[in-house]
């Protein structure tokens, strides 16, 4: 559960499946890849145990920034602990309705310690705050009168915190 966890390359390996399209630059069926291209498999495969065919799609004129923004991105450690950067990959996932997505933060984020309790919280806080931005916007709430209500609540709650602690 360590924010050094191999496994959090994954992450971003999700991001690399938007490029999983039919695209130029990539070997043909059959054909040896470019030695560019045998350079950052060998990477992936050292990282990931193979290199996953979704990321055989990319082309080759993106394949190596993919990979070290992936890297970069995901796989350091960062502010946010990578279970919970799971459930946050998650719960985007859930909301924009993609079943790539949705599979692979599910999985991770249970590589990475998350339990199912912890995993329908954070589909369901999803869920909540879709539907809560679905009725806000579809009702054309002011959004300047929407800020004051919240600076409202934060000034109570934090409020009520001080009072509690005296």
């Amino acid at each position: 559960m360590g924010t050094t966890s191999p496994w959090t390359a994954w992450l971003g390996l999700a991001a690399m499946i938007t490029f999983a399209t039919s695209a130029p630059g990539r070997a043909a069926e059959g054909e040896a890849p470019s030695p560019e291209r045998q350079a950052v498999y060998a990477e992936i495969e050292a990282a990931f145990g193979f290199v996953p065919g979704f990321v055989k799609t990319l082309p080759d004129n993106s394949l190596r920034l993919e990979w070290e923004t992936m890297k970069a991105v995901q796989m350091e450690p960062g502010a946010v602990p990578n279970n919970h950067r799971e459930l946050i990959g998650l719960a985007v996932a859930a909301a924009s309705g993609c079943e790539y997505c949705t599979y692979f933060h599910t999985q991770f984020a249970r590589l990475n310690g998350a339990t199912d309790a912890e995993i329908e919280d954070a589909v369901h806080f999803a869920k909540s705050n879709k539907g809560w931005s679905t009725y806000l916007h579809g009702m054309q709430y002011d959004f300047a009168r929407f800020r004051e209500d919240v600076d409202r609540i934060c000034a109570h709650a934090k409020a009520q915190a001080a009072a509690e602690s005296k």
